[in-house]
């Protein structure tokens, strides 16, 4: 169990250093005026990113998923773990049970951390240098909304953060263990490793389109107030007012760089977890699958996160 917390920590924090820029470009699609919109697609936001605030700017916020991820990953494989012991039988069906028990019960830590994320990312939208920052860092953006809006305004957005995470776990899960079945590879396999990073990549894609819009919602309820004046009283209100303005296509906004992102994160994290795993346990000839050892039901977190 140290070694699958350990490993989960690892992947997770290489799977957040490769998508994090495509996560800064999601969130700024996601939550800009219709009337006044800065970019007008995937790759002006990041080009414009890169030349009003440099690099940097497509890593702001980063530091509250890299703070994050231990807990998320401890609560993941722990949950989903356990679940997969009571269920007893490896079906498809209660891979997906036990990935959305592991994905509801993670909310917990998953919606203060992207409350922190959000909030950084729009901070000095356009400015290489912000002349005011409302925050120095997550933290400190954590510890300002508690201050002003109470637990409260910490947990702003957990809904939909409940709605999107609970099915999207049980998707990814889901997802995973069908490819890993159906790749069917051995240790021996020269191609192993190219087999489990499609794998990790094509699940990770899988559960963030099943949920997407619903990351939309959540996206701008925790965006909502940051210049002092709340737009939405809530999820319906935000659908309403988001639908009428926009259309369907509100639905849609930034999935193009989630799906760049989603690949690579996913394939990253997992095929780090899963190398990792085998090379501690010396036990490389051990793996009959794609998957790890059966008592370690081998998952990722999604890099809310999907």
């Amino acid at each position: 169990m140290a070694l699958d917390f350990v490993a989960g920590c690892i992947g997770g924090a290489a799977g957040v250093l490769v998508g994090h820029p495509f996560d800064t470009v999601k969130v700024r699609l996601q939550v800009q005026s219709v009337d006044k919109p800065l970019y007008r697609g995937t790759f002006h936001c990041f080009q414009s990113i890169v030349r009003q605030e440099s690099m940097f700017g497509l890593y702001k916020g980063i530091g509250s998923p890299m703070m994050g991820l231990t807990f998320i990953n401890a609560i993941v494989f722990g949950v989903q773990g356990n679940t997969m012991r009571l269920l007893g039988q490896d079906t498809p069906l209660n891979q997906f049970l036990a990935g959305a028990a592991a994905g509801a019960i993670q909310c917990v830590i998953c919606c203060p951390m992207e409350l922190a994320k959000t909030r950084m990312q729009m901070q000095g939208t356009g400015e290489k240098k912000s002349k005011k920052k409302l925050y120095k860092n997550s933290l400190d953006c954590l510890v300002r909304i508690y201050n002003k809006e109470g637990m409260r305004g910490i947990n702003r957005g957990m809904v939909s953060t409940f709605i999107r995470e609970t099915p999207g776990f049980g998707v990814y899960f889901l997802a995973y263990d069908m490819l890993t079945r159906s790749l069917g590879c051995e240790p021996e396999d020269p191609y192993m490793i190219p087999k489990l990073l499609f794998a990790g990549g094509m699940s990770g894609i899988a559960s963030w389109i099943s949920t997407y819009p619903v990351d939309v919602i959540k996206s701008r309820l925790q965006a909502d107030g940051v210049g002092g004046v709340n737009q939405y009283s809530g999820i319906m209100d935000c659908m309403r007012q988001s639908w009428q303005k926009e259309g369907w296509r509100v639905f849609t906004r930034g999935l193009t760089s989630t799906l760049l992102r989603a690949f690579p994160v996913n394939a990253t994290t997992f095929a780090t977890v899963t190398l990792f795993l085998m090379y501690m346990r010396g036990d490389v000839g051990g793996l009959k699958e794609c998957e790890p050892a059966p008592h370690t039901m081998q998952q990722q977190a999604q890099p809310s996160s999907l």
